[in-house]
């Protein structure tokens, strides 16, 4: 996925500087994959926070019972946090990147900006 939506993103940064895009249709593609990268950061984020649960849920047993052989799952659990977390942090912001292109694609098609940000 991550190479995949860095292609993409080049794809649609190549566009915005080619002067012949159909901008239009670009901004109807581009939309559809947005809804696409969003699903699947929410996925990730559901993804990222059971695994974080279930790795607190480990130390709390460990705390608890005091059985000390879970220790290594405790670890595995901290070891693999450290990719979702990093995965999921690349997913937000660049499909946040995403949508800043899609405001430009928009002011591309219709003259003017999407939205006054500037109060926000």
């Amino acid at each position: 996925m991550t190479r995949y939506l860095t292609e993409y993103r080049r794809y649609i940064l190549a566009c915005l500087e080619d002067g012949n895009t159909d901008f239009a249709r670009l901004l109807d593609y581009h939309r559809e994959h947005i809804t696409f990268f969003a699903h699947e950061r929410l996925i990730h984020l559901i993804v990222t926070v059971l695994f974080a649960l279930m790795t607190v849920a480990c130390f709390i047993v460990i705390a608890v019972t005091e059985k000390m052989i879970l220790i290594p799952l405790a670890a595995a659990f901290l070891v693999l946090m450290v990719p979702y977390i990093k995965h999921y942090y690349f997913l937000e912001n660049t499909v946040q990147l995403l949508y800043k292109d899609y405001d430009r694609i928009y002011e591309k098609v219709y003259g003017f900006p999407k939205a006054d940000r500037s109060g926000l």
